[in-house]
């Protein structure tokens, strides 16, 4: 792939490794930066990923300089070896060398040889084991523990807020097929954390214990080792082979009085960035959000001058605002709120709702730690009620899920439930932060079961990093690289990103979400680029403009055969036309065919816009559609499709 097509793909010229396919059997994975990903027998996929993982204080992932890489493939399998160097950001190194072993009879042993060559501080230091979601959440488990004793058990189905299994010396799970996948581990205490908490599809199995202090400190000249085996008993039928690279999506138009709409579009807009969008009031009212959700926080030095920005922002722009605000959690959530609500009044901004929430609760408690002060959340609703009489009333978690599922507050008080999700915490290759979609339909239901049929909002979403509820900061990325816990992911920007948002959209069918709030409307996080040339369009604009123009409508059963490749998402209007939106999840072409389950829309005929490569930086002409095309999805390409007199969103420039 040339530079520039890098560029509009993934918004940096940085191109990632494909990585290399090694095979031993019935087993196969795939080889990418000294971790084996995509880990299958009889193609069956029984490991999402094992990986050697150095964190830094913060949980930084440190990226390893390697040497030394011998691959040695043969008849019954194959052997992998390298040597790492590490530093820190405190400047302190680290070496390590891994061995990988696969034969057809024995499975997968990797082994660990790990030296402090100064004094080394990190949060986590040591192999880290993926278990996928699909087909294991619900699964029967079998543990064996340290002391040799054995649990039968599950994986679970909603997330555990905490570890479902700790002091793990092995543990064995069973697949619908019957296959019985084994990892056993050696070298120190691990245990196993629901990351679909964060959004991740996969069960993590790690060392060691959270509820051990951290960051520690390796002294220099320590060394440690480990070791990780897998082994699998039974053998499922094989995998039918795909006659066709075709994928098909079924539309059930009649469908769409289920009673779900479309959830409402709201953008989230900072203290810093409010000027800026204030200059890109044109681009501001072409997407037409229903909602902009205004970020204030005193403890950051936000001020009356702040909200007296966020006031003319909407006088100027005309859509209604939502406050979400961080209190302090200094003096008495009363006293707090009143001198809130006097800046308010004094900015002369109106208020739709207000989201209030503890700053505290940004920052993660797990395992272990000692959670700082903090004002009960139920006492922070009830003052907040009295000091905002008559306006809605958020509550919920400025941070992720994961806050809200472990702190779980006294929802009966507000009205309405929100978090953020964020797809780079653990890790911010392609492919992970697709996986992260598989996730989204646990987040919901798991959140569905804790606040019932409340309203339920989830945002601000965005690829990269708002804040580090694990650490001090979020990680800085000046070359533009992939970076988890990055604020400034360059895949923002580019094609993976629309196709990325609107994968997010098709995963929220059947939730009955009020709204979704994206992470910004300029700025790494954002829509458009907001720099001295002019603003522009990034893709992902043209995704949301689609969302915001389908709100409120009956969505329609979208269902297709390979969801992990192809996501849609649509909605019929009340008149009976047609919005549907379709995006390529994978960097290859994809094909598909549209299936109208119950006949086609009334108002035929459809029309056809792209958003690709070969349309990005000119006008999107619309086709027709015939009822038998076969419609080609370039690499993280989407089409729109309506019907009638419907204006499509992706032919604005």
């Amino acid at each position: 792939m040339n530079a520039d097509l890098a560029q509009i793909y993934y918004g940096t010229r940085q191109e990632e490794s494909r990585g290399r396919t090694l095979s031993a059997g019935a087993w196969s994975a795939v080889l990418i930066d000294g971790a084996l990903r995509d880990v299958r027998f009889e193609g069956v996929e029984v490991i999402r990923a094992i990986a050697y993982v150095v964190r830094d204080r913060d949980w930084g992932t440190c990226r390893p300089a390697m040497s030394s890489i011998e691959i040695d493939e043969h008849a019954d399998g194959f052997r992998l070896a390298y040597a790492a160097e590490i530093a820190n950001p405190d400047g302190h190194r680290l070496t390590y060398s891994v061995e990988i072993e696969a034969t057809s009879n024995d499975g997968l042993t990797f082994r660990s040889r790990a030296s402090a060559q100064t004094a080394f501080l990190t949060a986590r230091c040591g192999f880290c084991v993926l278990h996928p979601v699909d087909g294991v959440a619900g699964a029967p488990a079998r543990i064996e523990r340290g002391d040799g004793t054995i649990e039968d058990s599950a994986f679970p189905v909603l997330i555990d807020p905490w570890q479902p299994f700790k002091d793990i010396r092995s543990i064995e799970h069973t697949l619908a097929s019957g296959l019985k996948v084994r990892c056993a581990l050696k070298g120190d205490v691990f245990e196993m954390e629901d990351q679909r908490n964060w959004s991740d599809a996969s069960f993590k199995t790690y060392s060691r214990p959270l509820e051990l202090p951290w960051p520690y400190l390796l002294e220099a000249g320590t060394t440690t080792e480990q070791s990780v085996s897998l082994s699998v008993d039974g053998a499922p039928p094989r995998l039918a082979t795909r006659g066709n690279d075709n994928a098909t999506i079924d539309i059930d138009v009649n469908g769409a009085g289920n009673g779900e709409p479309m959830f409402a579009l709201g953008v989230a807009v900072a203290p810093d960035e409010a000027d800026a969008v204030l200059s890109a009031l044109p681009l501001l009212a072409e997407l037409a959000p229903q909602q902009l959700t205004l970020h204030f926080d005193p403890s950051a030095g936000h001020s009356v001058a702040d909200l007296a920005r966020f006031a003319q922002l909407q006088r100027d722009s005309g859509i209604p605002v939502v406050l979400e605000c961080a209190l302090p959690g200094v003096d008495a959530p009363r006293l707090e709120l009143r001198a809130v609500a006097a800046q308010i009044d004094e900015a002369r901004l109106v208020l739709a709702g207000v989201m209030v929430s503890p700053s505290v609760h940004r920052q993660s408690n797990p395992p272990g730690s000692v959670s700082p002060f903090c004002p009960p959340l139920d006492e922070v609703y009830r003052e907040a009620r009295g000091v905002f009489p008559g306006v809605r009333l958020g509550g919920g978690m400025l941070s992720y899920f994961t806050e809200l599922n472990r702190k779980r507050p006294p929802l009966d008080l507000v009205d309405w439930v929100t978090h953020a999700t964020c797809p780079i915490v653990h890790a911010a290759d392609d492919v992970s932060v697709m996986e992260t979609l598989e996730t989204l339909p646990h987040i919901t239901r798991s959140c569905r079961a804790l606040i019932g049929t409340r309203p339920y909002a989830i945002g601000p979403v965005s690829i990269g990093m708002r804040q580090n509820p694990y650490g001090s900061r979020v990680m800085p990325n000046p070359r533009g690289e992939r970076i988890a816990m990055a604020a400034d992911d360059p895949r923002q920007r580019g094609l993976f990103g629309a196709a990325w948002l609107a994968g997010y959209a098709a995963a929220l069918g059947g939730v009955a979400l009020e709204r979704l709030t994206l992470g910004a409307f300029v700025g790494p996080r954002g829509l458009i680029d907001s720099s001295s040339n002019g603003p522009a369009r990034y893709p992902a604009f043209l995704i949301a403009a689609a969302l915001a123009r389908m709100a409120g409508e009956p969505r329609l059963h979208c269902e297709s055969v390979r969801a992990r490749e192809v996501a849609c998402f649509g909605t019929s209007s009340r008149d009976g036309n047609v919005r549907l939106v379709m995006a390529n999840l994978t960097a290859e072409c994809r094909t598909v065919r549209v299936r109208f389950a119950n006949g086609l829309p009334s108002s035929w005929p459809l029309s056809v816009t792209r958003l690709d490569e070969q349309t990005i930086a000119s006008t999107r002409p619309s086709r027709t559609m015939n009822p038998a095309d076969e419609l080609v999805l370039r690499p993280f390409g989407c089409l729109e499709i309506v019907s009638g007199s419907t204006s499509p969103s992706f032919a604005s420039q």
